[in-house]
């Protein structure tokens, strides 16, 4: 499949902006991730407009965003390969409801990517659960 790259023109800030504030209502709503995000994500008011950069950064190539988001999800309690899977579902269902489906199928892309490195790096500072087996190739891939 030929995905679109990184570009301006894949999409508009305001394109973003919708998926980016309608994943995260349905995150808020899903009885399983919204307990998880309402429990850390003190300020959606706040939290919503940096989610925003950073998607933009990712799908437009602003450089907008600057932060860790590694190291924020390393160290929240309890997560589980099922609510990465959980996540990307979602993320996955409002994106195929965007107009501009070029972007929604980058955005899954890397969406993906992110839940999968993600769910990596929780597991090398959690240490509860091992790596799923899908993302075991993966890991060892880089390390030969």
């Amino acid at each position: 499949m030929n995905l679109p790259k990184m570009s301006p023109d894949l999409c508009t800030e305001d394109e973003i902006t919708r998926l980016v504030h309608s994943f995260y209502s349905a995150v808020r709503q899903d009885p399983e991730l919204g307990p998880v995000f309402d429990r850390e994500v003190k300020d959606w008011d706040r939290h919503l407009p940096r989610m925003v950069d950073f998607w933009s950064s990712l799908l437009r190539g602003t450089v907008r965003y600057s932060g860790n988001p590694m190291l924020m999800h390393a160290r929240l309690p309890g997560l589980s390969d099922a609510l990465f899977q959980r996540w990307l579902r979602l993320f996955r269902e409002v994106s195929n409801q965007q107009p501009n489906q070029a972007m929604a199928l980058k955005a899954q892309d890397v969406a993906e990517r992110i839940a999968r490195s993600l769910w990596m790096g929780y597991q090398q500072v959690q240490s509860s659960e091992p790596v799923p087996t899908g993302f075991t190739s993966v890991a060892r891939a880089r390390k030969t």
